[in-house]
């Protein structure tokens, strides 16, 4: 299939990108750098103007009293869920409706024929949907890069290994399993819903048990039984071309070209072997496609356990374990032995009997350890920590959890909606 992307590569942008390309043997960049740059430029209009603006308007009151740090997260969070919309219907498509790309699958489950196409077959279709995730992934290293206290250096990592890789596709290498692999993104959007639903107040809910089990089964699928199988296949091709010899540069020879356009693009069979010219697969590519594609598929099992056990938490016995395990919290009762610690009537006149006795520690977490603090602080504080006001004056406990670990815990009633809620810091 041709490339269907509706605006051919501007001139000045395909100057530019030439040198580049040529330098580090992306012959293919140049045709589709306008889409990366078209992708890159949604991705980021999704996160600046799209979620903020569809946030304060489907949850006007949840999101405006997020915390900068949560707004930032959310608003990633949104545009992964897009992507992964986006990519996802892509790459669908484009094994469905690509005809010059099935034609390169092999016979049977494990058929070995078609190889070379498979290694370094190029068609317009499978180049678009290579610029648009390379673009996401370029956006997401962006957003690691300058919120790596957010997001963590393994996320950072991440990123950087994913635009090394969906970079070299350009040689081009491996197009073939560009939508293979990204249909790993199946069981993002659900991975996304689950967040949100913690965030809005939906933890434990039916809403959040059918997308636990969507999560599951779509995770489960798409990345270890689906994904399995066809890290199984690229390592036999990969295999394939380094035994043939196409470690050192081998060139096509010049009767498979008889009869056909050769290396016109406009040509939806010619375009498959326009950049097979020269068919070389050095080693350490080889290695950084194996080794990137292992650690991946190790991940996506260790993720898969992490999942289950954390969506169990959110539910009840038998099948969930919420309330028991290390999730347990017990409330250390008063010690006789420790010095009394200090009133908050001491430093605060007029302190209510609820906050008077608190630990430097609480005094710490309701914003009392100054001596210009007030009550007023206190419940203001209060308040964010337990995400609405309270009717009730915020008692604050000490906890010790099954597994050792220590918190500061602020609990009270919000007076709209009345419930009883509970914010929680690790000591």
């Amino acid at each position: 299939m041709l490339d269907p992307f509706p605006f051919p590569p501007p001139g000045p942008l395909t100057a530019f990108t030439g040198p580049l390309s040529s330098k580090l043997s992306l012959p293919t960049l140049p045709l589709h750098a306008h889409e990366v740059v078209f992708a890159l430029s949604f991705y980021v209009l999704v996160g600046k103007v799209f979620a903020p603006w569809i946030s304060r308007r489907v949850v006007p009151q949840r999101y405006n009293a997020l915390s900068s740090r949560t707004k930032i997260n959310w608003d990633v969070h949104v545009v992964s869920f897009v992507q992964s919309c986006v990519i996802c219907t892509m790459s669908l498509w484009v094994i469905f409706y690509d005809e010059e790309r099935q034609s390169w699958r092999g016979s049977g489950a494990f058929g070995i024929d078609n190889w070379e196409k498979r290694v370094w077959g190029y068609t317009g279709a499978t180049g678009l949907l290579q610029s648009f995730a390379l673009a996401y992934f370029l956006w997401d290293l962006y957003m690691c890069s300058r919120y790596v206290h957010i997001f963590g250096w393994g996320m950072l990592a991440h990123a950087v290994s994913a635009v090394t890789v969906f970079s070299f596709g350009f040689r081009p290498f491996l197009y073939f399993y560009a939508p293979v692999f990204l249909l790993y993104e199946l069981s993002s959007p659900f991975l996304n819903i689950h967040w949100f639903c913690d965030k809005l107040d939906l933890t434990g809910s039916v809403y959040q048990a059918i997308n636990g089990a969507l999560l599951t089964s779509t995770f489960f699928a798409c990345r270890l039984i689906w994904g399995s199988y066809s890290s199984i296949l690229v390592f036999r091709d990969i295999y394939k071309a380094t035994s043939s010899g196409y470690t050192i540069p081998q060139y096509l020879a010049d009767a498979v070209k008889d009869g056909m356009k050769a290396g016109d693009l406009s040509d939806t069979q010619a375009q498959t072997i326009a950049f097979m010219d020269v068919r070389y697969v050095p080693l350490w590519l080889a290695a950084i496609y194996l080794a990137s594609n292992l650690v991946l598929n190790i991940l996506n099992f260790w993720w898969f356990g992490k999942m289950v056990q954390t969506i169990r938490k959110r539910f009840d016995p038998p099948w969930g374990t919420k309330g028991i395990g290390p999730d347990v919290v017990h409330y250390q009762p008063p010690d006789p032995t420790f010095e009394k610690p200090k009133s908050v009537t001491t430093s605060v006149p007029g302190a209510p009997a609820t906050l008077t006795g608190l630990s430097e520690e609480g005094l710490e977490v309701l914003g009392l350890g100054r001596k210009d603090a007030s009550i007023k602080d206190a419940r203001r504080r209060a308040e964010e920590l337990m995400g609405g006001p309270v009717d009730s004056e915020p008692i604050v406990q000490r906890g010790v959890y099954a597994d050792g670990h220590r918190s500061i815990e602020v609990s009270g009633s919000t007076a709209t909606p009345a419930r009883s809620t509970r914010s929680r810091r690790k000591a």
